[in-house]
């Protein structure tokens, strides 16, 4: 599968947002198709995932778990692609991996951020269910929420790639699962196709009161990946000894200030000493080296019986990856996200 371009369009951070990104803070551009030197292949994108941690990345900040992008670079990204040309031993033309390459149609890779992928049938579960975000839910309900049998594990963003497989695991575990998530098709989902036991609707103008009836004897364990207003809503209902695993608060990525009302920290931390919460924070990027493989057998065993359901909402065409990042961090999404940029 030789490369023939000899353009490569990349979409690059063309300024820093104030709050939520908007279009004038990406630029789509072309640039020459690399060569690739010894030791790397040139990797031709077939799917890139679109993820909220992206934003994060878009600010200048200093140190943390991964570096800002840098202005006029293209963005960050988690692909699915085919290795056109290789000067590396381990890779051959051809040949389909899990790759690091970015908004854009070409990267180079050394071949240390590769996984070859075989002949999937549906490669782009690779950066959803059987990828990062399956990966985040496994770790973080698993090693950090632990929940056992007959338990009420709570997650928000229900239908989306990181909670819906957080509450399907939880379910395989005997848990009872509640879910949250925008809108009531959403919840109709998260009940019906995932199995959940209740699913909230966050923008319910009685919610907290909703969630509260529905959590009748309390939370066990709260998978934190929305932060807000449902985090608000959660902490009072949790029980003594509830386990709290948080990998994102997706609610305040594009805060520039501190919300209306009263300090809410106070009432947390207060929560957190006297209902002895465990409350831990965690960057799935620590956890490959001895947990990925288990991961992939367990979760590809899952799937493929049937136990898990995955739902991808698949964007056509690299030049539209902005829009549907925007619509992302508003909660526009319906299943893991991905761009289909293939061959044009």
């Amino acid at each position: 599968m030789p490369q023939t371009d000899t353009v490569n369009r990349r979409i690059v951070l063309a300024s820093r947002p104030s709050g939520l990104p908007g279009a004038q803070n990406f630029r789509l551009e072309q640039a020459e198709v690399p060569t690739p030197g010894p030791g790397q292949v040139l990797l031709r994108t077939e799917y890139l995932s679109l993820d909220p941690y992206m934003r994060n990345l878009m600010e200048e900040i200093g140190p943390t778990y991964a570096p800002s992008v840098p202005l006029g670079q293209p963005m960050v990204g988690g692909t699915i692609a085919r290795v056109v040309a290789s000067e590396h031993p381990q890779f051959r033309v051809g040949e389909r991996v899990l790759a690091n390459g970015g908004w854009q149609d070409y990267a180079l890779s050394d071949g240390q951020d590769l996984l070859a992928l075989g002949d999937d049938a549906r490669p782009s579960l690779s950066l959803g269910g059987l990828g990062m975000p399956g990966f985040t839910a496994y770790v973080g309900l698993l090693d950090i929420g632990q929940p056992k049998p007959g338990e009420t594990v709570v997650v928000a963003a229900a239908t989306g790639a990181v909670g819906s497989a957080v509450g399907q695991i939880a379910k395989l575990k005997g848990a009872r699962v509640v879910g949250i998530a925008g809108g009531a098709d959403k919840c109709r989902y998260a009940v019906e196709e995932l199995g959940f036991d209740v699913c909230i609707d966050r923008r319910d103008p009685q919610f907290a009161q909703r969630l509260a009836e529905a959590c009748a004897d309390g939370i066990d364990v709260y998978f934190e990946n929305v932060g807000g207003a449902v985090l608000d809503a959660v902490v009072p209902l949790l029980n003594i000894g509830a386990r709290v695993p948080v990998c994102g608060h997706i609610a305040d990525y594009n805060n520039r200030t501190l919300p209306d009302g009263p300090n809410r920290l106070p009432a947390l931390i207060a929560a957190v000493l006297q209902k002895r919460i465990r409350m831990q924070g965690f960057i799935i990027f620590d956890h490959y080296a001895e947990r990925f493989e288990t991961f992939r057998r367990e979760m590809g065993e899952w799937v493929a019986s049937g136990r898990i359901k995955l739902r991808e909402d698949r964007v056509d065409g690299l030049e539209n990856a902005p829009e549907a990042f925007i619509g992302l961090l508003q909660g526009g999404n319906f299943g893991k996200l991905v761009v289909s940029v293939g061959e044009r």
